[in-house]
């Protein structure tokens, strides 16, 4: 797999202004609002070294991060930014339900910044490029700003249909704490620690390596006006999500790994699923139009 020349980069074009716009974003972080965010790293590292250490809780923790996963990286990500399958409202409650209990603010919410990320990825007005900002600013600094606080409604109107959508995006703590409960009920201390506090943290830092790393670390096939690249890496970590080229390729496809080497666990589950009737008509890459836009020497799927 070859990588990009650097006149191929868009990140090249942007360079010259980028000191001055990552000046300006780190004025605006409102430290104050980062309170309960570093809170909640300090209550996992210091609860880790207070609850006795299992087995049974590393896999608690594996588990609850795949599940809560697949909520941002199918539901989230796929579904409601981008649409690229179709489920009835009750499994479409259910992917709000998993992925807000990631506490990565409402359903709507999400998907609305993350359309507008599309519409400028890597330009003036992207609300969390590392061209622009740099890597902590694309990777966490761009949600302590209150400018980020708002849901862009102008961008999911499409969303705001539904009723149940509305209730779980303005009450998006619900789910969260709900997983929370449940951990402490299941196993007590160790189960919250392990099964909460620190997979939460995890499924943080991974899907914010898709806005940071996945712009700056890998390798670039398709032609796009971002600096997205495709990072194996990032794929295992966020069960596809990596492969972040081919998705600013093509953005309505719910496949993002689109060779068989290139492992997408969201998109297997997502055909499981589709087989056992609970979602359907999932879209794939158009191959004619991947192949116009390649720009390193692979051979075809």
């Amino acid at each position: 797999m070859q990588t990009t020349s650097v006149l191929e980069t868009p990140s090249r074009i942007l360079n010259n202004s980028s000191t001055t716009i990552k000046k300006k974003f780190y004025q605006r972080v409102d430290w104050v609002n980062a309170i309960p965010f570093t809170l909640f790293h300090v209550v996992t590292v210091v609860g880790l070294f207070l609850v006795p250490f299992s087995w049974s809780m590393v896999a608690l923790c594996a588990v609850s991060y795949a599940v809560r996963m697949f909520g941002i990286t199918a539901g989230f990500h796929r579904y409601f930014a981008h649409r690229t399958y179709k489920q009835n409202r009750i499994m479409q409650f259910i992917m709000a339900f998993i992925g807000g209990s990631t506490h990565q603010r409402g359903v709507l919410w999400w998907a609305a910044h993350h359309r507008h990320h599309h519409k400028c990825s890597d330009q003036p007005g992207d609300s969390h490029s590392p061209v622009l900002g740099g890597f902590w600013w694309s990777h966490v600094g761009w949600i302590m700003v209150k400018e980020s606080d708002p849901t862009k409604w102008e961008y999911i109107k499409d969303l705001t249909k539904f009723p149940e959508l509305l209730f779980i995006n303005k009450y998006h703590w619900v789910p969260a704490i709900a997983v929370a409960v449940g951990m402490f009920i299941f196993g007590g201390a160790p189960a919250l620690i392990w099964g909460y506090f620190f997979s939460t943290v995890l499924l943080w830092h991974g899907t914010f390596t898709i806005n940071s790393l996945s712009h700056i670390s890998g390798t670039r096939r398709y032609n796009t006006t971002d600096d997205s690249r495709n990072n194996p890496l990032l794929a295992l970590i966020t069960m596809g999500e990596g492969w972040h080229n081919n998705h600013h390729s093509y953005q309505n496809s719910a496949r993002q790994g689109f060779f068989w080497w290139e492992i997408d666990l969201s998109y297997y589950i997502l055909r499981v699923l589709q087989a056992i009737g609970f979602i359907s008509e999932i879209k794939e890459p158009p191959i004619e139009i991947l192949e116009s836009k390649r720009i390193s020497n692979i051979s075809p799927r």
